[in-house]
This record gives C-alpha cells, structure tokens and sequence, in this order.
C-alpha cells in the first residue's frame, strides 16, 4: 500500500452558501475549490495549508445526507479560544474538557454534522508540578 493521505472528507449539507459561510467565516477555512458541474457545485473548503479537504457536498452531488457525518476531528492549537469564538458565533459547543491525550471540545455544523475540536496533550501548556 502506498497511500499518502485522504484527498477530502464529504461533508453533506443542504445549503451550500450557509455552509461556505460557517466553515470560510467562523472557522477560518479557506476556499480550496468552487465550481459549477452538471451535477451542482462543487464546493470545497479547508484550514490553511491542510492537505485534506472537505467537500460541502450540496443537493444533486451525490446520495449523501445532510447531518450525518460524525467524528470528525480538527486539531488546534488552542482548543479553549476556539470554543469562544464558536459560542460567539451562536454555536453550542460541548466542552472542552481534559482527557489524557489533550482538551477536547464538539460542535455540531449548521446542518448537524459532528465534529470535534482537539489541542493534544503535547501542545498544551506543561504545568508546573508541586513538591513532591
């Protein structure tokens, strides 16, 4: 097997504008692809740099259903700021809260899609122990 990556995760939503909206101006994705095909639009959105990306896949793009991705996991590097500004934005996040492997948080998509939020153990700040 030779396989280097994921090219891109399908989110399904209903309306694409909305969801462009969300995940280009509350969570800072940009706007990797966006082009009208016989089908629809194909419009695809991703964090900077991120060699995944997510496809918003709308009405006539395929038999996806709208709400029902689950489990997705972004990494940040600060779980904590990011939970504000979703609540800021009027998004119900739950968490976060401290697991062994880091701070992490969930929240749902304007159509319902689940995902995750996750500042890993090693990039949270150590602190300091008390004596022993």
């Amino acid at each position: 097997m030779n396989i280097t990556h994921a090219s891109f995760v399908t989110l399904p939503v209903t309306d694409q504008d909305r969801a462009l909206r969300f995940y280009r101006d509350v969570l800072g994705f940009e706007v990797a692809a966006d082009l009208r095909m016989p089908q629809g639009r194909w419009l695809q959105v991703a964090p900077r740099g991120a060699q995944t990306v997510f496809t918003l896949s709308g009405p006539g793009m395929g038999d996806f259903e709208p709400g029902t991705a689950r489990g997705i996991m972004l990494v940040t590097t600060d779980v904590d700021a990011d939970c504000a500004r979703l609540a800021g934005a009027g998004t119900e996040v739950q968490g976060p809260d401290a697991y062994p492997w880091g701070r992490m948080a969930s929240f749902r998509d304007p159509d319902g899609n689940g995902l995750m939020l996750l500042t890993e153990a090693r990039h949270q700040p150590h602190q300091e122990e008390g004596p022993r």
